[in-house]
């Protein structure tokens, strides 16, 4: 609906009379390798930081849609594929994590990007693109981050050291009240893969007999598929995903 006056106010709005901010879009895209939390991280082909190791991402073109721009430039830099809202959930999971504004986090110039968090099981390597030197996923705990890598490990450019430990603190958050973890395993899994995808991201090892009867007990968490896999003991019944999204009641971090 047109309101009165408003196609005369619009032909003459001047946007030139505010500070211009560009926007970006930087994806946190955490997976489980080898029993350890990582990260999808590229090297920076170009300045600034150039060299250094960054987060995919890049600027938002006049017609994106930011989810979109998000895939895309996660596709563009790295290969990697994560689901939309109408694609096969097995491509992994991708949401809004928050944004980040402080004047200078950019040298170029004033930049507000949106950042993304995902989760996925697919474990093929990253192959860099556009404007990536190299692309590979890094364990959290190898990185300078405070709380959560070590003092001497590799330091991230812009703040994206920050938004790391953020996107981190999301998944572990969701774990306790989600069934997210079953978003970091192929299926079919058993529940000593899901227990380990919950002690990669917790950083905390958990008693196995709890936690089989805090799943099995939780309705919807997973469903048995009537399979089992061979172990060096007996053999472990596989599960797929349940129809859950939530857990009731939840699995508390330690």
């Amino acid at each position: 609906m047109t309101r009165d006056g408003e196609p005369e106010f619009l032909a003459s709005y001047d946007p030139s009379r505010y500070p211009r901010v560009a926007v970006t879009v930087d994806v946190v895209l955490l997976t489980v390798r080898a029993g350890r939390l990582a990260v999808l991280l590229v090297e920076r082909k170009g300045h600034p930081f150039r060299g250094d190791w960054a987060l995919p991402g890049g600027f938002v073109e006049p017609d994106d849609d930011l989810d979109d721009a998000a895939r895309r430039e996660l596709k563009e830099e790295t290969g990697v594929l994560v689901a939309g809202a109408t694609e096969s959930t097995h491509l992994g999971h991708i949401e809004q994590l928050r944004s980040y504004g402080t004047p200078g986090r950019d040298p170029r110039m004033r930049v507000v990007s949106v950042a993304y968090v995902g989760f996925t099981a697919r474990n093929e390597d990253a192959v860099a693109g556009s404007d990536a030197a190299d692309a590979r996923f890094w364990a959290v705990d190898d990185l300078a981050i405070d709380g959560i890598g070590s003092p001497d490990g590799l330091p991230l450019a812009f703040d994206h050291g920050q938004i790391v430990a953020d996107g981190v603190e999301r998944a572990r958050a969701k774990l306790e009240y989600t069934t997210l973890a079953t978003a970091f395993v192929d299926e079919p899994f058993t529940l000593g893969e899901l227990r380990r995808v919950y002690e990669a991201v917790w950083g905390e090892t958990l008693h196995e007999g709890n936690f089989r009867r805090k799943v099995l007990s939780t309705p919807g968490f997973v469903e048995a598929t009537g399979q089992t896999a061979p172990t060096d003991g007996r053999p472990a019944a596989l599960y797929r995903r349940g129809n859950a999204t939530r857990l009731h009641p939840a699995i508390l971090r330690p």
